[in-house]
C-alpha cells in the first residue's frame, strides 16, 4: 500500500504532527497515518558537538509495508559529518526521512515565535525530504521544494510546491 507515515521519535505536538499530515497528503495525494512516539535518540548524541547524528536517527525508522515512505520528526538539533547541522535527510534506498524542528523556530535565533512561519518551514523540510524518498534529488529552481536549503534564507524563499520538472518525475514514479 502507498501511504506516508508520520513517525515521531520523541513528543512532537499533535498541532504540528497534525498540520504535516494534512499538507502532505494534498501533497502526494495518498493517505498519511501519524504512529505512535518511539524513543530512539540515545544513542545518536554526540556530547562534543551536543547534536544528534541524523544518519544514526535515520537507521532506527523503518517502513512496514511495500511502497511505504516513513517520515521520522525530532525537535532536536541534527547533524552529519562535514556539516555545522541538517534539517533533515533521508534515505532514498529504503524509503525513510528526518527531519529537525530544532532550528525552524524564530526563537532559535533570538526572534519573536511565529508559529505560522514554523509550520510553513516544517511542511517545506518534509515535503522536500518525502521527496528524496520517492527518487527526486536536489534542483536548481530556487523555488522548487526540492532545491537544498544551506539556510533558513533558502527554505523560506522557496515555495511548498514541486517544479513542473519534478512534479513529472513524481508522477512517473506513481506516488501514490
Amino acid at each position: 500500500m502507498n501511504r506516508i507515515s508520520l513517525k515521531p521519535l520523541e513528543e512532537i505536538d499533535q498541532g504540528v504532527l497534525e498540520e504535516l499530515k494534512g499538507r502532505l497528503e494534498k501533497t502526494f495525494d495518498c493517505p498519511v497515518k501519524i504512529e505512535p512516539q518511539t524513543t530512539k535518540l540515545a544513542r545518536a548524541y554526540n556530547p562534543s558537538r551536543r547534536q544528534y547524528l541524523s544518519t544514526t536517527l535515520l537507521s532506527t525508522i523503518s517502513t512496514s509495508e511495500k511502497g511505504e515512505r516513513a517520515l521520522g520528526i525530532v525537535d532536536v538539533d541534527l547533524y552529519v559529518p562535514g556539516l555545522n547541522f541538517v534539517f533533515g535527510e533521508a534515505d532514498i534506498g529504503s524509503g525513510v526521512a528526518i527531519i529537525s524542528l530544532f532550528r525552524l523556530r524564530q526563537e532559535h535565533y533570538a526572534l519573536p515565535p511565529d508559529k505560522e512561519l514554523f509550520l510553513e518551514r516544517a511542511v517545506k523540510e518534509a515535503i522536500h525530504e518525502l521527496g528524496h524518498t520517492y527518487g527526486l534529488g536536489h534542483c536548481s529552481d530556487r523555488r522548487c521544494i526540492m532545491y537544498f536549503s544551506n539556510t533558513l534564507t533558502d527554505t523560506d524563499k522557496k515555495q511548498a510546491a514541486f517544479c513542473s520538472k519534478c512534479r513529472q518525475i513524481l508522477k512517473s514514479q506513481s506516488v501514490c
